[in-house]
């Protein structure tokens, strides 16, 4: 193992006693909290290195929830969503309880279930200043916000957009029980062209059909 500094060593890896589990550079951690029945902090191990009397410690990065960020939880923020800092620390090693997985923001959204231990990022933040990059993101809904993975959306057929129940009068138990869905302006739309399709385009004086109307 190459030495870093006179007395410390690099390691591979690190064994997480009470959970029996091997933590190695780049996984990510839930750590002992400063105060009790907070939860855990989030870090990604940047660093692994043991002194002279093999006490270990890890160089962490840590993730900060919305909360404890500048602006606070906002709407869209998800139960388990974090922010990748700019913030580096050096901790002991004791004070790492577990593992945890921090998805992409993509591969939670196809998670089928989500554990306990499952978070995901899409922002890296700027603890100093409060900046986020990416500084603007996709809005969604008549409401214009960003997706909030915890919340149902329904995807109109017509625009590809995707809706809040609550945005288009509707509960979630409805929502559910959707077939296909048209937003309203969209709707208005497809009513306007039945209006104007419904004129015989033909001086032919076999009579025409008329078209069906779709089923609300």
């Amino acid at each position: 193992m190459a030495k870093t500094k006179p007395g410390k060593k690099d390691l591979d890896s690190y064994t997480i006693k009470s959970a029996n589990k091997v933590v190695k550079v780049g996984d990510c951690v839930l750590m002992r909290p400063a105060e009790s029945g907070k939860p855990p902090y989030v870090a990604r191990v940047e660093k692994i290195e043991a002194d002279h009397r093999n006490n270990v410690r890890v160089r962490v990065r840590w993730y900060y929830r919305p909360e404890e960020s500048i602006g606070g939880r906002r709407q869209f923020h998800g139960a388990k969503e974090l922010f990748l800092s700019d913030h580096y620390d050096v901790q002991s090693a004791h004070t790492i309880e577990g593992k945890c997985i921090v998805h992409s923001f993509k591969n939670y959204t196809k998670l089928e279930n989500v554990g306990a231990e499952d978070y995901f990022c899409r922002f890296e933040y700027k603890a100093g200043t409060g900046a986020f990059t990416p500084d603007r993101i996709a809005v969604y809904c008549k409401c214009e916000m960003p997706y909030n993975p915890d919340d149902l959306m329904v995807q109109c057929e017509g625009c590809k957009d995707w809706f809040h129940p609550s945005c288009m009068g509707m509960t979630i138990e409805q929502a559910k029980k959707l077939d296909h869905f048209l937003c309203s302006d969209c709707d208005s739309e497809n009513d306007a062209e039945r209006s104007m399709n419904g004129f015989p385009a033909s001086t032919s004086s076999e009579p025409k059909a008329e078209p069906k109307r779709r089923k609300r």
